[in-house]
């Protein structure tokens, strides 16, 4: 037999073997092939070589063997059990050969040589191993630890999942302590060394085949008696009382430093409030009425009032709601400009103005975006730009925002003099809060206060000569103009109570009032500071500093602070707090460092006050020629108003700054009235209020005088308040008078806030007997009651008097009164004279029409109306006795209310339909 090809085989092999197997598996399985075949030994495969790789693993430790040598299948496998510990993969040559021409192998051929790579696959023989087989650790008590020690466990095995540690397991049960996956050890509760000094536990390791370690390892933790640093006796949630005066913030904290050596203390306390009105609690009443408690100077002007058909100017403005009712308008620096009218503008003209307004830059939202505030504030915002004339010139200013700038550009004279600017650098202007500017303007002084506080120009300089605006009168807010065209780089943000008063400035004491926060941090006692104390509270009074070097002194000085509010009425809510500590010690490196502290001051609701109205009874009579003469008749001449507290304010804090404002004068000024008339609004022909105008502008009150209503407006005293309402009078035009008029009063403070009962008047109109029955007012009296659907616009609002109360026109009741008696007396003749006749009949005519014509005498049933006229009831009583046949007669007042009354006379078996009278 010829032998004339080789075998062959695959040039790679992938095996795997495990630790405790020989076998390999290859991938592919191993079979030789050769071309000779079927010829036998030519085309049988007698055998495998293994030779050695380049690691050295070959022959001495794997082995191939044929198991079919008619198909070539082979299979290699260790000599040897294998270690993945030791080599966890092996690489060699494989040689395939036939059995040549016959049994000795005469002329055998060799396959190519291909490559074998055997991965030794790991068995989980090993279990994790404690590095140490004790651990100890110490910590101080009262704290929690993120890690007090950390235990470690190894394996021994080669693989990852055999040899990683899974998990760690604490087998010591009841113990303060959890362990994670990584080892690490911490508590799960504060440790205190008096009830327990050293714990001891012990702890074992899992790896990932869930072998337990050999040997459990010991955890000993010792718990050291430990100085706690920082605050001992803060309390999170403080209340406020209204009228409680000032309450200490902390009566009972005190710094704990633990014997650490520090040279000095600042803790700064802070109230945050501005989510309480504008920045904080004021005053509750309007603008108007707050200038007036202040002492303001009278006479400025309202560059943004509500929109209105007299001042539609902010109409196209949006507005905003307030906590504190003031009118917020929003401004986006291009479409939303206020034009103020040119007879507004000329009153305000003058180089010695006073300009106020409450701003806030970055429109609704707290916090404009970075990227839209940094590219909206580098340009010049305009605020207010203004050209007024001044006799025979014209001058001009213009008040502007530029990053945290505030500018003042003023120009004497448009046509000679030149521009000059006044600048000022203040956090105020970019951080997006509240504040209260004031420019008091008496060229070439300028003076400007930003929350009460005085500010000096950073800068002042002459801008030479540019181009002179035009000598046209012109108002702008929200942005400016040039060569007659509004600017569109305008104020983006907030505006509020824009106003300006020409003439003198504001004394820095009224400027102060208008701004004051009712509300705020103070100090106790300044006298009780120890040596080196330093105390400091901002303008606002939202941050108070204390400074100083001595840990007792320090801490008495932190009890003095103090929480005020002088407002009666506080408004309610939270107020959030916080308190940060910085300690200088002379090593740097070891000085303590305290978390801040966070509260809050609730400020409880206040009582509210009971404004009661009273002294006016419910009805007010008065003949009509009194309501028809030239003063009319007082609505409310014996007026009382009262406001009652449920308990007594405190007064005891009252000689504090700002206390004043916690005395009876002011807690119980009231801020508005108004008196409507109920039903139908007046009508002007016939009849008007009258308001004494002189005297409310003298008491620099405000009136809205309406067919509706009168509203009286304006902070004063009650006994201005019923002053005025006193002199309130009602008169009727000749011949206007009807029976009665309606009219309801109410009144409020702190801008409606709380207001009064409802006090309601009935005012009637006393007739005399000859106004009663002259013709011309009898027919109009007996169309008004006959004909009622004819006049129901006329008299809305103007009710019947009710019988049931005090008549309100006695001698025209009385002569009713007697008719009616008289007519009654006639009806009940009128029905005996009847039944005797029907009785006469009956006896004639025989019994058996007896019970058909008997008069029926228990259906009689008579309803007297006493607002029936003489002459009515005369008419009535002749035509009952020319149809007293009729089976049912009616008299029915014209009116459909429950003291109709109606006169009735009922007959049975009769088909006639009913009369009314």
């Amino acid at each position: 037999v010829s032998n004339k090809h080789k075998p062959w085989i695959e040039t790679e092999y992938q095996g795997i073997v495990m630790e405790n197997d020989n076998t390999v598996l290859l991938n592919p399985p191993l079979f030789a092939l050769d071309k000779d075949a079927p010829l036998h030994y030519a085309g049988e495969i007698c055998g495998f070589r293994v030779h050695n790789g380049p690691g050295g693993s070959g022959s001495a430790q794997f082995e191939a063997v044929v198991l079919d040598r008619s198909t070539g299948e082979g299979l290699v496998r260790s000599k040897e059990p294998l270690d993945c510990e030791s080599q966890k993969e092996h690489s060699f040559t494989i040689q395939a050969y036939d059995c040549g021409e016959g049994p000795d192998g005469t002329n055998s051929k060799k396959s190519h040589k291909a490559t074998v790579h055997v991965r030794v696959n790991d068995v989980n023989e090993f279990s994790p191993v404690f590095v140490e087989r004790r651990y100890e650790a110490s910590v101080p008590e009262g704290r929690l630890f993120d890690r007090i020690v950390r235990v470690e466990a190894v394996d021994a095995d080669c693989s990852p999942q055999y040899s990683q540690i899974c998990f760690y397991d604490i087998i010591t049960p009841n113990v303060p302590f959890t362990i994670d996956n990584d080892g690490n050890i911490k508590n799960t509760e504060p440790l205190d060394s008096k009830r327990q000094r050293v714990h001891s536990f012990w702890v074992t390791a899992f790896d990932c085949g869930k072998n337990r370690a050999q040997a459990d390892a010991q955890v000993i933790v010792t718990v050291k008696p430990s100085c706690k640093p920082g605050w001992i006796g803060w309390t999170k949630r403080i209340e406020y009382t209204p009228g409680s005066g000032s309450i200490p913030l902390f009566p009972n904290l005190h710094l704990e430093t633990c014997e650490e050596t520090v040279w000095n203390i600042q803790a700064t306390v802070e109230l945050q409030t501005g989510h309480i009105g504008k920045g904080c609690d004021r005053d509750s009443y309007s603008d108007r009425s707050v200038r007036r408690l202040c002492g303001a100077v009278r006479g400025e002007v309202e560059l943004l009032p509500p929109p209105s058909p007299a001042t539609n100017w902010t109409a196209a403005v949006p507005t905003l709601p307030s906590s504190d009712s003031s009118l917020v308008f929003s401004f986006n620096g291009s479409t939303h400009v206020a034009v103020v009218p040119d007879s507004v503008a000329s009153a305000v003209s003058g180089d010695h103005f006073t300009l106020q307004l409450w701003m806030r830059r970055g429109g609704a939202s707290t916090q404009p975006p970075a990227n839209q505030a940094r590219g909206s504030r580098k340009e010049e915002e305009t605020i207010i730009c203004s050209t007024v004339k001044n006799d025979d010139s014209y001058s001009h200013y213009s008040l502007s925002v530029h990053g945290c700038r505030l500018s003042l550009f003023y120009w004497p004279d448009v046509s000679s003099a030149r521009p000059v600017k006044f600048l000022w650098k203040l956090e105020q202007v970019c951080d997006s809060e509240w504040h209260h500017l004031s420019l008091s303007v008496q060229f070439p002084s300028v003076t400007l206060y930003v929350d009460g506080v005085t500010f000096d120009p950073a800068l002042i300089h002459d801008n030479g000569a540019i181009p002179n605006p035009a000598p046209h009168q012109r108002l702008v807010i929200g942005a400016c103009w040039g060569n007659f065209t509004i600017s569109h780089i305008g104020y983006k943000g907030l505006l509020s109570g824009v106003t300006v008063r020409p003439g003198n400035v504001e004394p820095h004491s009224v400027v102060e009032c208008l701004y004051a926060c009712r509300e705020g941090l103070d100090f106790g006692d300044l006298e009780t500071l120890g040596s080196g104390m330093k105390v400091h509270v901002n303008p606002s009074q939202s941050v108070l500093v204390l400074e100083g070097d001595d840990i007792e002194s320090f801490n008495r000085a932190v009890q003095q602070v103090t929480y005020r509010n002088s407002l009666r009425f506080a408004t309610p809510g939270v107020r959030p707090l916080k308190l940060t500590t910085s300690l200088r010690c002379f090593s740097e490196e070891s000085c303590l460092s305290l978390r801040q502290l966070e509260g809050y001051l609730v400020v409880l609701q206040p009582d509210a006050p009971q404004i009661s109205l009273s002294g006016v009874g419910p009805h007010l009579a008065r003949p009509a020629a009194e309501f028809e003469g030239p003063q009319g008749v007082p609505l409310f001449p014996e007026l009382r108003i009262v406001c009652s507290l449920s308990h007594a304010v405190n007064t005891a804090a009252q000689g504090m700054e700002g206390g004043a404002l916690m005395s009876d004068a002011v807690a119980h000024t009231l801020d508005g009235c108004e008196v409507q008339p109920l039903g139908e609004e007046l009508n002007p022909e016939r009849e008007e209020l009258l308001v004494d105008m002189e005297a409310l502008k003298e008491r620099g009150l405000d009136i809205i005088n309406t067919t509706a209503y009168i509203a009286i407006t304006g902070a004063e005293s009650i006994s201005v308040y019923e002053d005025v309402l006193r002199s309130i009078r009602y008169r009727l035009a000749k011949g206007s008078a009807r029976f009665e008029r309606r009219f309801r009063l109410s009144c409020s403070e702190m801008n409606g806030r709380y207001t009064s009962n409802e006090l309601t008047l009935e005012v009637n109109f006393l007739h005399s007997l000859d106004s009663l029955y002259h013709p011309s007012h009898l027919l109009a009296s007996q169309q008004q009651f006959l004909h009622p659907s004819h006049h129901t616009g006329e008299l809305s609002g103007h009710t019947l008097p009710n019988p049931h109360r005090n008549s309100v026109v006695p001698g025209a009741a009385t002569v009713i009164i007697m008719v009616c008696v008289g007519f009654l007396v006639v009806m009940v003749i009128l029905g005996v004279f009847r039944i005797r006749s029907i009785h006469r009949r009956s006896e004639g005519g025989g019994g058996g029409k007896e019970g058909s014509n008997q008069w029926d005498d228990s259906a009689l049933t008579i309803i007297v109306n006493p607002m029936e006229t003489y002459e009515n009831r005369m008419g009535i009583a002749t035509d009952m006795e020319g149809e007293c046949d009729d089976e049912e007669e009616v008299v029915d007042s014209p009116d459909d209310t429950s003291d109709d009354q109606r006169i009735i006379i009922k007959k049975e078996g009769r088909d006639s339909a009913p009369r009314r009278y």
